[in-house]
Protein backbone atom coordinates (compact mmCIF):
# COMPACT_ATOMS: atom_id res chain seq x y z
CA UNK A 1 0.00 0.00 0.00
CA UNK A 2 0.92 3.27 -0.61
CA UNK A 3 0.93 5.73 1.76
CA UNK A 4 -0.52 9.31 2.36
CA UNK A 5 2.95 10.69 2.47
CA UNK A 6 4.28 8.46 0.22
CA UNK A 7 1.66 9.59 -2.27
CA UNK A 8 1.98 13.22 -1.91
CA UNK A 9 5.56 13.42 -2.45
CA UNK A 10 5.17 11.05 -5.19
CA UNK A 11 2.77 13.80 -6.52
CA UNK A 12 5.03 16.34 -5.92
CA UNK A 13 7.77 15.16 -7.78
CA UNK A 14 6.00 15.94 -11.18
CA UNK A 15 6.43 19.68 -10.70
CA UNK A 16 10.24 20.70 -11.08
CA UNK A 17 10.40 23.03 -8.28
CA UNK A 18 9.91 19.78 -6.24
CA UNK A 19 12.44 17.56 -7.71
CA UNK A 20 15.00 19.88 -7.78
CA UNK A 21 14.62 20.79 -3.75
CA UNK A 22 14.16 17.01 -3.32
CA UNK A 23 17.07 15.94 -5.50
CA UNK A 24 14.84 13.10 -7.03
CA UNK A 25 12.44 11.88 -9.88
CA UNK A 26 10.09 9.61 -10.96
CA UNK A 27 10.27 6.36 -13.21
CA UNK A 28 7.15 5.31 -14.43
CA UNK A 29 5.91 2.02 -16.47
CA UNK A 30 8.20 -1.68 -16.24
CA UNK A 31 10.42 -0.44 -19.24
CA UNK A 32 11.68 2.35 -17.59
CA UNK A 33 12.44 0.93 -14.01
CA UNK A 34 13.79 -1.95 -15.51
CA UNK A 35 16.17 0.04 -17.01
CA UNK A 36 16.44 1.84 -14.00
CA UNK A 37 17.10 -0.63 -11.60
CA UNK A 38 19.54 -2.09 -13.91
CA UNK A 39 21.69 1.34 -14.18
CA UNK A 40 24.12 2.55 -12.05
CA UNK A 41 21.59 5.58 -10.60
CA UNK A 42 20.63 5.24 -7.17
CA UNK A 43 17.14 4.32 -6.43
CA UNK A 44 15.50 5.22 -3.00
CA UNK A 45 11.82 2.77 -3.38
CA UNK A 46 9.96 0.65 -6.17
CA UNK A 47 6.10 0.47 -5.86
CA UNK A 48 5.94 -2.28 -8.29
CA UNK A 49 2.78 -5.01 -9.00
CA UNK A 50 2.69 -8.24 -8.07
CA UNK A 51 2.73 -9.15 -11.84
CA UNK A 52 5.88 -7.25 -12.07
CA UNK A 53 7.11 -8.19 -9.26
CA UNK A 54 6.78 -12.33 -10.12
CA UNK A 55 8.32 -11.33 -13.73
CA UNK A 56 10.96 -9.90 -12.36
CA UNK A 57 11.80 -10.76 -8.81
CA UNK A 58 15.17 -11.87 -9.79
CA UNK A 59 16.48 -9.00 -11.40
CA UNK A 60 14.64 -6.75 -7.96
CA UNK A 61 16.82 -8.93 -6.06
CA UNK A 62 19.90 -8.24 -7.62
CA UNK A 63 19.23 -5.17 -7.34
CA UNK A 64 18.94 -4.78 -3.63
CA UNK A 65 15.94 -2.27 -4.08
CA UNK A 66 13.42 -1.59 -1.51
CA UNK A 67 10.05 -2.40 -2.88
CA UNK A 68 6.29 -2.13 -1.93
CA UNK A 69 3.65 -4.20 -3.79
CA UNK A 70 0.94 -2.26 -4.50
CA UNK A 71 -2.13 -2.58 -6.83
CA UNK A 72 -2.41 -1.41 -10.51
CA UNK A 73 -5.09 1.30 -8.52
CA UNK A 74 -2.97 3.39 -6.46
CA UNK A 75 -0.57 2.98 -9.03
CA UNK A 76 -2.44 4.90 -11.62
CA UNK A 77 -3.70 7.39 -8.81
CA UNK A 78 -0.08 8.57 -8.17
CA UNK A 79 1.95 8.64 -10.99
CA UNK A 80 1.40 10.69 -14.41
CA UNK A 81 0.18 7.90 -16.32
CA UNK A 82 -3.21 6.26 -15.70
CA UNK A 83 -1.99 3.32 -18.14
CA UNK A 84 0.77 2.15 -15.86
CA UNK A 85 -0.07 -1.19 -14.14
CA UNK A 86 3.69 -2.37 -13.93
CA UNK A 87 5.92 -0.42 -11.61
CA UNK A 88 6.66 3.10 -10.31
CA UNK A 89 9.98 4.03 -8.63
CA UNK A 90 11.38 7.15 -6.74
CA UNK A 91 15.46 7.65 -7.55
CA UNK A 92 18.02 10.41 -6.47
CA UNK A 93 18.72 12.90 -9.63
CA UNK A 94 22.68 11.95 -10.69
CA UNK A 95 25.30 14.92 -10.00
CA UNK A 96 25.99 16.80 -13.14
CA UNK A 97 30.15 16.29 -13.64
CA UNK A 98 32.23 18.22 -15.97
CA UNK A 99 31.60 18.25 -20.04
CA UNK A 100 34.46 15.83 -21.85
CA UNK A 101 35.24 18.21 -25.03
CA UNK A 102 37.50 15.58 -26.26
CA UNK A 103 34.10 13.43 -27.36
CA UNK A 104 31.19 14.72 -29.77
CA UNK A 105 27.58 15.26 -28.39
CA UNK A 106 24.35 16.56 -29.12
CA UNK A 107 23.14 20.36 -28.47
CA UNK A 108 19.56 21.29 -27.91
CA UNK A 109 18.86 25.22 -28.10
CA UNK A 110 15.33 25.75 -25.83
CA UNK A 111 13.55 22.76 -26.77
CA UNK A 112 10.68 22.67 -25.31
CA UNK A 113 8.09 19.67 -25.82
CA UNK A 114 8.95 16.93 -23.10
CA UNK A 115 8.16 14.15 -25.88
CA UNK A 116 10.65 15.72 -28.39
CA UNK A 117 13.30 16.49 -25.78
CA UNK A 118 12.50 11.93 -24.43
CA UNK A 119 13.06 10.71 -27.62
CA UNK A 120 16.14 13.08 -28.63
CA UNK A 121 17.32 11.20 -25.50
CA UNK A 122 16.39 7.67 -26.72
CA UNK A 123 18.17 8.51 -30.57
CA UNK A 124 21.03 9.63 -28.99
CA UNK A 125 21.82 6.66 -26.77
CA UNK A 126 20.66 4.24 -30.00
CA UNK A 127 23.54 6.52 -32.14
CA UNK A 128 26.25 6.21 -29.14
CA UNK A 129 26.27 9.89 -27.65
CA UNK A 130 26.23 9.66 -24.19
CA UNK A 131 26.01 13.52 -23.31
CA UNK A 132 23.04 15.76 -24.45
CA UNK A 133 23.82 19.42 -23.58
CA UNK A 134 20.63 21.88 -23.32
CA UNK A 135 19.92 25.35 -22.74
CA UNK A 136 18.63 26.33 -19.56
CA UNK A 137 15.34 27.32 -20.46
CA UNK A 138 14.92 23.98 -22.01
CA UNK A 139 12.52 21.35 -20.90
CA UNK A 140 13.56 19.31 -17.34
CA UNK A 141 14.66 16.10 -18.67
CA UNK A 142 13.41 14.77 -15.43
CA UNK A 143 9.83 15.54 -16.67
CA UNK A 144 8.37 12.21 -15.72
CA UNK A 145 6.70 12.63 -19.51
CA UNK A 146 10.51 13.26 -20.83
CA UNK A 147 11.88 10.12 -19.19
CA UNK A 148 8.60 7.93 -20.13
CA UNK A 149 9.39 9.24 -23.92
CA UNK A 150 12.82 7.98 -23.43
CA UNK A 151 12.09 4.41 -23.20
CA UNK A 152 15.15 3.39 -20.66
CA UNK A 153 17.26 5.55 -22.32
CA UNK A 154 17.66 8.13 -19.73
CA UNK A 155 19.91 5.80 -17.71
CA UNK A 156 22.58 5.58 -20.43
CA UNK A 157 22.59 9.58 -21.62
CA UNK A 158 23.20 12.32 -19.33
CA UNK A 159 21.52 15.75 -20.22
CA UNK A 160 23.32 18.76 -19.08
CA UNK A 161 21.75 22.45 -18.89
CA UNK A 162 24.70 24.69 -19.45
CA UNK A 163 24.93 28.27 -21.64
CA UNK A 164 25.54 26.95 -25.03
CA UNK A 165 27.17 29.92 -25.89
CA UNK A 166 30.31 28.71 -23.60
CA UNK A 167 30.08 25.19 -24.68
CA UNK A 168 30.36 26.43 -28.61
CA UNK A 169 33.13 27.94 -27.70
CA UNK A 170 34.90 24.93 -26.16
CA UNK A 171 34.12 22.74 -29.00
CA UNK A 172 36.64 22.19 -31.62
CA UNK A 173 33.91 21.41 -33.71
CA UNK A 174 30.18 23.04 -34.24
CA UNK A 175 27.61 22.06 -36.66
CA UNK A 176 24.33 23.77 -36.32
CA UNK A 177 21.08 22.52 -38.68
CA UNK A 178 19.36 25.18 -39.98
CA UNK A 179 17.50 25.49 -43.60
CA UNK A 180 20.25 27.50 -44.94
CA UNK A 181 23.06 25.37 -44.67
CA UNK A 182 25.03 23.09 -46.91
CA UNK A 183 23.66 19.41 -47.61
CA UNK A 184 24.27 17.09 -44.98
CA UNK A 185 24.78 14.48 -47.80
CA UNK A 186 27.96 16.30 -49.03
CA UNK A 187 29.14 17.15 -45.42
CA UNK A 188 32.61 15.81 -44.38
CA UNK A 189 31.75 15.61 -40.83
CA UNK A 190 34.44 15.53 -38.19
CA UNK A 191 34.95 14.67 -34.42
CA UNK A 192 35.05 15.58 -31.94
CA UNK A 193 32.35 17.88 -32.63
CA UNK A 194 28.95 19.01 -31.43
CA UNK A 195 25.66 18.86 -33.33
CA UNK A 196 23.36 22.16 -32.28
CA UNK A 197 19.84 21.68 -33.22
CA UNK A 198 17.02 24.91 -32.53
CA UNK A 199 13.77 25.26 -30.83
CA UNK A 200 10.90 23.42 -32.80
CA UNK A 201 9.36 26.91 -33.55
CA UNK A 202 12.34 29.57 -34.25
CA UNK A 203 15.34 27.41 -34.73
CA UNK A 204 18.84 28.16 -33.64
CA UNK A 205 19.21 31.48 -32.12
CA UNK A 206 21.04 34.06 -34.26
CA UNK A 207 23.78 34.20 -31.83
CA UNK A 208 24.48 30.91 -31.96
CA UNK A 209 24.50 30.22 -35.44
CA UNK A 210 27.24 33.09 -35.65
CA UNK A 211 29.70 30.97 -33.59
CA UNK A 212 29.15 27.40 -35.28
CA UNK A 213 31.33 26.56 -37.80
CA UNK A 214 29.01 24.96 -40.34
CA UNK A 215 25.22 25.05 -41.32
CA UNK A 216 24.09 21.73 -42.58
CA UNK A 217 20.83 21.29 -43.44
CA UNK A 218 18.16 18.72 -44.29
CA UNK A 219 17.41 18.48 -47.89
CA UNK A 220 13.83 18.64 -48.71
CA UNK A 221 12.09 16.57 -51.54
CA UNK A 222 8.48 17.21 -51.23
CA UNK A 223 6.16 20.12 -49.54
CA UNK A 224 6.72 20.02 -45.78
CA UNK A 225 7.46 23.09 -44.00
CA UNK A 226 9.63 21.62 -41.91
CA UNK A 227 10.54 18.35 -39.78
CA UNK A 228 10.23 17.51 -36.35
CA UNK A 229 13.57 18.02 -33.95
CA UNK A 230 13.36 14.37 -33.08
CA UNK A 231 13.34 13.47 -36.79
CA UNK A 232 16.09 15.71 -37.67
CA UNK A 233 18.04 14.56 -34.60
CA UNK A 234 18.39 11.07 -35.83
CA UNK A 235 19.01 11.97 -39.77
CA UNK A 236 21.80 14.11 -38.32
CA UNK A 237 23.02 11.17 -35.73
CA UNK A 238 22.91 8.75 -38.78
CA UNK A 239 24.78 10.89 -40.89
CA UNK A 240 27.20 11.51 -38.90
CA UNK A 241 27.89 7.89 -38.02
CA UNK A 242 27.56 7.20 -41.69
CA UNK A 243 30.69 9.55 -42.96
CA UNK A 244 32.58 8.97 -39.44
CA UNK A 245 32.64 4.81 -39.78
CA UNK A 246 33.55 5.38 -43.73
CA UNK A 247 37.18 7.46 -42.70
Amino acid sequence: MISNKESKFIKSLQLKKFRKLENRFIVEGAKNVLELIRSELRVDRCFVTETFMGNYREEVAAAAVACTVVSEKELSKVGVFTNNNAALAIAEIPQEHALDYSRSMLGFDRVKDPGNLGTIIRIADWYGFDTIVCSPDSVDCYNPKVVSATMGSFARVRVVYADLSEVVGQMETCYGATLNGDDIHRVSFKEPALILFGNESTGIAPALIAQLDQEVKIPAYGGAESLNVGVSTAVFCDNFRRVLNKK
